[in-house]
């Protein structure tokens, strides 16, 4: 990794990070803090209101050139709060080059407009140029700041750069570059939980209170939305307890944490314990808190007692917004329930609440699921008549549906539209095309789309269940020797064969007859260290009972029940068939009852 060395104090600062976003609302709270009115005024009373006078980015840019011709200039917070402004406008690369102009000028600077510079820079994905802007500090004797290394840390972790961003706070704090503060804490914790580092994140919590900052609430609502994230709800609660124990009190944000884990583990009975400490320490359900509940009774079928708790929170003066309609009308779905899905959907309209395109996508996949191809492809025309447009999700879920229904025609069209207005069609919308060329036989329509893809794979990600959809359908179609051979390139563009992938190729030798093949395709996944699951052993079992080779398949079936496995619905009624035409393969069922018997009782 390449590092840039401040050798004035000795401190090497990692160089190489890309990040994607910052923390731009600490380093905004820095710069209002210390200029608190709109108007400055210069030396020669000269009244500059940056507010009044920047509506665009060319006020912007023209009042920075007249402030730089004026003498004497204006006071440097002034140029922080221009500055600040064109950040907020997300222009940050012209941040940047008035800094530079700054420099050229010999305009003083100070710690507030260094520390918008880094936020611009790692806005921009170039925090190598925001470690770069460190250097300067020294040179103008300017000591650095929790906000400078707070901004920097953010924009690692937004990058995913988890090991970066705690060898970069493990080095403020081992050589006393700066003193963490709670804020600090709380950005490390918090990029820590978003990736699922719980067990770091607790153990910061320790250091924390073993030391001299001692966690406030936002650290300990981090904790314990990690901890009910990972399902751990009594380490969560428990928690919360420790912290009540150490005056500190409890906030809605951290109820709803609870209430939301608990939700998902189905704990109603504990989810209205909580409701009730909340009312008694007067912390009253938020619309987030009640959402929480209608979306977690929803997703277990409890539609109507989800719309009760609407009724409630309503009473209570708390409004449902677009987020709780689309968690009934997903409720709805989930039951099959369309018309009172749609009922939802009216009712929101006729309160005013405009539709986003969560919520289309959530009635879309329900018309689809239910191959009511043509009342989705008509809530699909409403999105444009409203003025939004569909995303990825909504066309994905209406060729899917499209395809369900035998409308390859209109799949077609569909999928012409996104290239020409909609979308950029990612992964899932060609394997979903590749899928459904392949369950109709057009297998050379599915591999030109293939081929194209395959030319462009360089510039594009891919995934192993992408070729997963090709090598099936190659197989179902009978075209053994060309799935072969996309098997057998994929090691060449570094991607290893899942347990899909080699059942796909075994059934593919099966349906052909050509047991030896599979059974050697069975070899190369064992040494590989891809685990054969059930679908494996039924590929088998199919394969023998077809070819009639009933011997054959003993030994899978004793294995099957070995391993706990057992016939899946194909499997089943194929063995039905086979029985009524031979019925002495009735003889080997016992003994794979017992077997599985046997296994089960241990």
């Amino acid at each position: 990794m390449r590092r840039i060395s401040l050798r004035n104090n000795g401190i090497p600062f990692l160089s190489s990070f890309v990040i994607r976003h910052c923390c731009s609302g600490i380093a905004v709270t820095a710069y209002s803090s210390c200029h608190s009115k709109n108007t400055v005024k210069g030396k020669h009373a000269v009244h500059i209101n940056v507010e009044k006078e920047v509506k665009c980015l060319d006020d912007a840019v023209t009042l920075f050139h007249r402030m730089v011709r004026m003498q004497p200039l204006p006071s440097v917070l002034l140029f922080c709060k221009l500055f600040k402004t064109i950040v907020n406008m997300k222009h940050y690369s012209v941040v940047v080059s008035l800094f530079r102009q700054v420099r050229k000028l010999g305009i003083p600077i100070n710690d507030f407009i260094l520390n918008i510079v880094i936020n611009s820079y790692c806005l921009m994905r170039r925090a190598d140029c925001a470690f770069s802007v460190l250097p300067i500090y020294l040179k103008n004797g300017i000591p650095f700041d929790v906000v400078t290394f707070n901004t920097l840390l953010r924009g690692i972790f937004a990058e995913n750069k988890v090991k970066d961003a705690v060898e970069l706070f493990k080095k403020l704090v081992r050589e006393n570059i700066c003193e963490p503060d709670q804020v600090m804490y709380a950005t490390v914790m918090n990029g820590l939980s978003k990736r699922g580092h719980t067990q770091k994140i607790l153990s910061l919590l320790q250091l924390m209170e073993q030391g001299n900052t001692k966690p406030n609430i936002f650290n300990y609502s981090i904790v314990i939305d990690a901890l009910c994230k990972d399902g751990n709800l009594d380490a969560a609660i428990n928690l919360l307890i420790e912290m009540k124990q150490k005056g500190v009190p409890p906030d809605i944000v951290i109820y709803s944490s609870l209430i939301d884990g608990l939700c998902k583990l189905g704990q109603w009975e504990k989810v209205r314990i909580l409701f009730s400490e909340m009312v008694n320490l007067n912390i009253y359900p938020d619309l987030r808190t009640f959402t929480i509940v209608i979306d977690g009774l929803c997703k277990e079928g409890k539609v109507e007692d989800a719309e009760e708790v609407m009724k409630y929170m309503v009473a209570k003066g708390v409004q449902p917004n677009i987020i709780t309609y689309s968690a009934i009308m997903d409720g709805y779905c989930l039951c099959g329930q369309l018309g009172r899905a749609r009922r939802i959907f009216d009712i929101l309209i006729d309160k005013g609440i405009e539709p986003d395109i969560v919520s289309y996508n959530t009635l879309i996949n329900g018309y689809c699921k239910k191959k009511k191809v043509a009342e989705a492809m008509q809530l699909l025309g409403e999105i444009s008549q409203r003025g939004s447009k569909p995303d990825i999700i909504t066309y994905n879920t209406i060729l899917q549906g499209l395809f369900e229904v035998g409308r390859i025609g209109a799949a077609r069209k569909i999928y012409a539209e996104m290239l020409l207005t909609g979308p950029v069609p990612d992964l899932h919308t060609h394997g979903t095309l590749l899928n459904g060329y392949f369950k109709y036989g057009l297998v050379e329509e599915a591999m030109s789309l293939f081929n194209k893809f395959e030319r462009k794979r360089e510039k594009t990600s891919t995934s192993i269940e992408f070729y997963n959809v090709v090598i099936t359908g190659l197989c179902k179609n009978g075209k053994l020797d060309k799935a072969r051979a996309i098997f057998d390139k994929l090691s060449l563009i570094g991607l290893l064969p899942n347990a899909r992938t080699y059942n796909s190729m075994i059934n593919g030798f099966c349906l052909e007859g050509l047991l030896d093949e599979a059974n050697d395709m069975l070899r190369k996944m064992e040494e590989s260290g891809c685990i054969p699951n059930d679908a494996t052993y039924n590929v088998f079992v199919r394969g023998y009972l077809r070819c009639n080779k009933i011997s054959g398949m003993e030994t899978f079936m004793k294995e099957m029940a070995g391993r706990g496995f057992s016939f899946d619905s194909t499997t089943t009624r194929l063995l039905v068939d086979i029985i009524r035409e031979n019925p002495s393969v009735l003889d080997m069922i016992p003994t794979f009852r017992f077997e599985y018997k046997k296994r089960n009782s241990e």
